[in-house]
């Protein structure tokens, strides 16, 4: 009798985020770990048989595979999959257009969830960060993270995420609006402009705050990460449920009917 399990592949297992999904695919049994591929191996990792980045091809048959990697890994991750019919889910962020070139290729074949943050909270703070903006579209927005003194990319792929709500409320283009710290002695701010601040240090797994600035009045909107779980459970999530959906591109929101 064979497995109904979904075969998976971990893409980045030994990172902080692949640790986190190994460690919660017991909750998940309608998954099945076929898979990992990691730079290296870790004494943690156990008995799991690793392969490299460069040995994606030798991969077993898989249905859908977790990515948390880096931007370079995931054009060779995104071929693999369009090639077997796998369907991907990445939550890998600093993505340059090499990389985004390749997912947008990978949609053409099969499913493909790419997000900057896999928490149900997240994309919450999100929908309302839209309907905040349309509804106090003169006030002034500043969004600033914080995030862990490891963290490659500023700002974080989620407080962009946040950033592109906001502009999507206003009707306005980010890049037109979006203004990425201040510094010097004449920086005033433009109007309509969205501020960004990226804050790094210790281990924090995430904090993102949006501020709406009014006269005399500020509305503030948070949401906190304590656990690298959230992201992880979300992604495995994410990944139950996109395997046998259709060729394209689909969002966290679709995941959880947002």
């Amino acid at each position: 009798m064979s497995d109904p399990r979904v075969r998976l592949l971990i893409h980045g297992a030994s990172g902080r985020m692949g640790r986190s999904l190994l460690a919660l695919l017991a909750e998940h049994s309608a998954l099945h770990l076929v898979a990992a591929v990691a730079n290296a191996p870790r004494a943690d990792m156990g008995a799991l048989s690793v392969l490299r980045p460069a040995q994606i091809a030798q991969a077993p048959d898989f249905d859908v595979a977790v990515d948390f990697s880096a931007a370079a890994a995931l054009p060779a991750l995104a071929e693999a999959c369009a090639r077997r019919g796998a369907a991907l889910v990445s939550g890998t962020t600093g993505l340059d257009a090499a990389a985004e070139a390749a997912l947008a290729r990978a949609a053409e074949r099969v499913p493909v969830l790419w997000a900057a943050n896999f928490s149900l909270g997240v994309a919450l703070l999100a929908a309302l960060a839209r309907q905040a903006a349309a509804a106090l579209p003169d006030w002034d927005c500043e969004i600033i993270e914080v995030h862990h003194r490891r963290k490659l990319d500023a700002p974080s792929g989620t407080a962009l995420r946040l950033g592109e709500a906001v502009a999507g409320g206003r009707e306005h283009c980010l890049a037109d609006q979006a203004r990425h710290g201040r510094e010097g002695p004449h920086v005033p701010r433009q109007r309509g402009e969205i501020g960004f601040h990226a804050v790094r240090g210790g281990d924090v797994v995430g904090d993102h705050q949006l501020l709406f600035a009014g006269e005399a009045e500020v509305v503030e909107l948070s949401h906190r990460a304590l656990s690298r779980d959230v992201f992880a459970g979300g992604a495995l999530r994410a990944a139950a449920w996109l395997v046998r959906r259709a060729p394209g591109r689909y969002r966290i929101e679709d995941v959880l009917g947002l």
